[in-house]
This record gives C-alpha cells, structure tokens and sequence, in this order.
C-alpha cells in the first residue's frame, strides 16, 4: 500500500519484492479491507495478493547466515582465561576447572 499525496490516491497491490519508502506491506485481510481517507480514490490490485517472487538478495541472505553460524569461536589467549569468572555450578551443570 503507498499514498501518492499529489493526487490524493491511495494505492493497494501485491507484496512489493524489495523495499521501497513510503510504501507498506499489508496483511490480505487489510488490504482487502483498506479505505481511502474521504474525497481520496483508491485504486485496488484486484487478483491474488501472493507472496512475492524471491530474489537473489534473499539467497544471499541465507548463505551469509548459514556461513556466519558455521565459523568456529575464535580461540581465546591464555591471558583472557585468566580473567575468566570464577567456576563453579549453574544451574543442573557443574563446570570443573582444568587445574582439578
């Protein structure tokens, strides 16, 4: 849904496939039961409001999360483990220190 202030219209059609200012994605029970402020058109997608098509950037999206949850931690130095919280138990599990 956009508003095009110029010519007092209120525009309602399918998902938009990539981000645009001003414009609003809207439930298809809401845009099915928009209305247009008084003395407005509305100009109304009449059809099915699908999904939309998937891009590339939704593809690249999914590999970046999924290389991004596959890098290892990075290795700590020995002088970050000493300044690591004491141990000791949490909860159901017990931590014991590499020392014992």
């Amino acid at each position: 849904m956009t508003y095009v202030y110029a010519e007092s219209t209120a525009v309602v059609g399918p998902l938009a496939a990539f981000a645009e200012p001003h414009s609003y994605d809207l439930c298809e029970s809401h845009a099915r039961g928009l209305t247009a402020p008084r003395g407005w058109d509305l100009v109304r997608h009449e059809g099915e409001y699908g999904p939309p098509p998937p891009t590339n950037d939704d593809l690249v999206a999914l590999a970046e999360a999924v290389r991004e949850a596959a890098r290892p931690a990075p290795r700590r130095d020995r002088e970050d483990a000493d300044q690591q919280p004491p141990l000791g138990r949490r909860g159901h599990l017990r931590v014991i220190p590499p020392d014992a």
